[in-house]
């Protein structure tokens, strides 16, 4: 478990992390996520113990980062965005650097070489230079060094980075499997990578945290009405003049059409309420329904407005 308290980070008079504070649990995906320049590099690399606070704690399996960090690092494998590599290394020969930097004896090393080859699919650039690689490969072999002495605490910028789409759901894969037995921290400002591997959210802004929590939370937190999708076989200009009965108390937002059938967003305040007085709608026009289904708001809305909330304040 990773767990930061009222963290603090100034360069000169620019302050990069204003009082963050958050949790990452065992067994857990945390997406560190925000706009270019919001401090989620920063975090990392006091998290890693490669930078030193102004202010604020932070333990990682219980350890304080200032008082013991080489007992830190043991536990953290760390994924910078550019991976720490040796151009004139080839793969086999880096793993074996870091892997007895780190520790290992000799038994120990080669089976995690064998695991990090196999888990980051590596096999076919093994035995060739690193400087030979391409970004892709490189950032899979600076996973590896990351995985190689099998840390309690993963923590990756931009893990994706560079990946083609196939690599990509490999990765996410990994990590989704690696989540049972370690606490897992990763940064990106893409929305998609961080809503399909992320258990929990934490959004910075401006080096403060404006928003933690699920998704669904993250949604919520946002002000997003409950909306559903209708999709009935009737003419839009009809649909739309019978819901204005309802006085505004539902809005109601057209999507487009496919042949006779018309498609719509619905949203209220009270959808408990108002569902079944949109049913009796239906029932009572004849309409013939093609689809009438829950709609979730997207992550991307949910993060656009908090972000603009947090600007505002």
């Amino acid at each position: 478990m990773v767990e930061v308290k009222n963290l603090y980070m100034n360069y000169g008079t620019t302050k990069a992390l204003i009082d963050v504070s958050f949790v990452a649990s065992s067994n857990q995906v945390m997406g560190l996520m925000g706009p270019n320049g919001a401090g989620k590099t920063t975090c990392m690399k006091i998290v890693t113990t490669q930078m030193v606070p102004t202010d604020g704690t932070v333990t990682v399996a219980g350890i304080d980062i200032l008082e013991d960090p080489i007992e830190v690092r043991k536990k953290v494998g760390y994924l910078p965005e550019t991976a720490p590599l040796y151009n004139d290394m080839e793969v086999v020969e880096y793993l074996e650097f870091v892997g007895k930097g780190r520790g290992l004896d000799n038994n120990r090393l080669r089976s995690r070489i064998d695991w990090v080859v196999n888990s980051c699919k590596i096999k076919e650039v093994f035995r060739r230079p690193i400087g030979e690689l391409s970004r892709g490969f490189r950032q899979r072999v600076g996973l590896a060094q990351a995985l190689i002495h099998d840390p309690e605490v993963l923590v990756m910028d931009e893990p994706t980075s560079g990946l083609d789409p196939l690599q990509i759901i490999g990765i996410r894969q990994l990590i989704k499997e690696l989540s049972a037995h370690k606490t897992i921290i990763f940064s990106t400002h893409i929305l998609q990578e961080v809503e399909a591997i992320s258990d929990r959210i934490v959004i910075i802004n401006e080096g403060i945290i404006i928003a933690d929590g699920t998704p669904d939370e993250l949604r919520q937190m946002a002000g997003e009405n409950q909306g559903y999708v209708l999709e009935i076989k009737a003419e839009r200009r009809k649909v739309e003049a019978s819901f204005k009965d309802f006085n505004g108390n539902i809005h109601l937002e057209y999507t487009g059409g496919d042949g006779e059938f018309s498609r719509f967003i619905i949203t209220s305040t009270d959808f408990e309420k108002d569902w079944k007085a949109i049913s009796e709608k239906v029932k009572t026009e004849g309409w013939l329904v093609k689809e009438f289904s829950p709609s979730k708001s997207s992550l991307e809305q949910a993060f656009i407005q908090l972000t603009k909330e947090s600007a505002g304040k």
